[in-house]
């Protein structure tokens, strides 16, 4: 009974020790000119996202016709963003299969290939037939993002800004927990070509250089788990087979006693 406790104790060992997790896994952009040098320059600018079928557009008319501004307003701009997907989804224009858009009045405006920018610009001139004097804003509403394994909040997330980037999504799942694999992020993005897989490295200084620094709409993370996760999930159940095992020795041992 004596020594099947201390093979436990030993293999228990064994197995914490192997479910350990280096330091050197854990920090990101490592690299003797991130922690040694105050300020570090990296060049890398975003490239403006161009808008693609099924992309949700809010649209918001002002001018000095309360009434005009309405046939395009078609719902407050407070429950839009509000946060909810249904709503922004109703709420929105979205671009069809050919490109376009149908505005009340002016009808289909084709968008597809343009920037936020610049599709501004063309419903500005679309809407400017019809209402004096009009101010139109744009934006791109539909701009979800997917971040899923070793992160603490996974789930899908909305941002409400014209860019992200990869950190900016880690942030906002949480970040990693101990058990993801900094080494190797997976970066699962649609293109017309289909489903393009792409690894990052987020110890490496390279990221912020890196052309996939910048997320896209529709984007999705995955963060692969560290072996050391599965050694650990391990544990307990190798604790219920000794404690199984020790107990039927016991029962065992008391047995020849009779």
């Amino acid at each position: 009974m004596m020594l099947l406790r201390q093979c436990f104790h030993l293999l228990l060992a064994g197995v914490l020790l192997s479910g350990c997790i280096a330091q050197r896994r854990l920090p990101y952009l490592q690299g003797t000119e991130y922690s040694t040098r105050a300020t570090v320059a990296v060049a890398n600018a975003p490239q403006a996202y161009k808008l693609q079928p099924n992309d949700v557009l809010s649209v918001r008319v002002q001018s000095a016709q309360p009434t005009l501004n309405d046939i395009f307003n078609v719902t407050d701009s407070r429950a839009m963003f509000g946060g909810d997907p249904g709503t922004m989804f109703l709420a929105g224009y979205n671009i069809d299969a050919s490109g376009q858009v149908n505005l009340p009045t002016v009808g289909k405006v084709q968008l597809a290939g343009l920037t936020v920018d610049e599709a501004q610009k063309m419903v500005q001139q679309q809407v400017n037939r019809f209402v004096r004097d009009a101010n139109v804003l744009v934006k791109l509403i539909s701009f979800k993002i997917t971040i899923l394994g070793e992160v603490r909040t996974p789930g899908r997330y909305f941002v409400h800004n014209g860019q992200a980037t990869v950190l900016e999504a880690l942030g906002l799942a949480g970040d990693l927990t101990e058990f993801g694999n900094r080494q190797n992020v997976k970066l699962i993005r649609q293109t017309p070509q289909g489903s393009e897989v792409v690894l990052l490295d987020l110890t490496s200084p390279a990221l912020l250089s890196s052309p996939n620094y910048y997320l896209l709409p529709n984007d999705a993370l995955y963060v692969e788990p560290l072996r050391a996760r599965t050694v650990r999930a391990n544990v307990a159940n190798l604790g219920l087979v000794f404690a199984g095992v020790s107990a039927a020795v016991l029962v065992m041992n008391y047995l020849k006693l009779f």
